[in-house]
């Protein structure tokens, strides 16, 4: 991973404004798909435009924050290709990348400490994909994804 597509809603705002700070000493490359202040906006339409940078960008990872993540990671998962990880601690981004191969992460920025959020940020990013076993597992989430593609709902 070489570029860092990130953005946020209004509940995210903050936060993401720091993480950008520490993608900047960590060395990372980032694009901000927004938002660019604390009005409120939809993160629907902002976890797109991150998970689709993500899809069509092989070496793009994604960070996206919301009020809770949750919905971020839930509208990422819809676009093929993407692998979005809605996670909560340290122990969830290390299994996210080591075992699944996350290549995005969605997180809540209100509710993580500011302190914790960074860490699970700086972990995310350094944590390799182990494969080996794990391999399967991972082809078969893309291989369910791929019976959908194209039916529509």
């Amino acid at each position: 991973m070489t570029k860092v597509a990130i953005g946020s809603d209004h509940g995210g705002y903050a936060l993401k404004e720091k993480v950008k700070e520490q993608l900047s000493k960590l060395g990372f490359d980032y694009i901000d798909y927004g938002c660019h202040n604390g009005e409120s906006v939809d993160y629907p339409d902002i976890a797109f435009l991150v998970a689709e940078s993500v899809a069509i960008n092989e070496d793009y990872v994604g960070i996206m924050i919301d009020g809770a993540g949750i919905g971020s990671g839930m509208t990422a998962n819809k676009v093929p290709g993407v692998r979005c990880a809605v996670c909560w601690d340290i122990t969830s981004v290390v299994n996210s990348r080591d075992h699944n191969n996350a290549n995005m992460l969605s997180i809540g920025g209100q509710q993580l400490g500011d302190g914790l959020a960074l860490s699970m940020v700086e972990t995310w990013l350094s944590t390799p994909y182990s494969g080996g076993r794990h391999d399967r597992r991972v082809t078969k989430i893309m291989e369910i994804e791929s019976r959908f593609l194209g039916r529509g709902k």
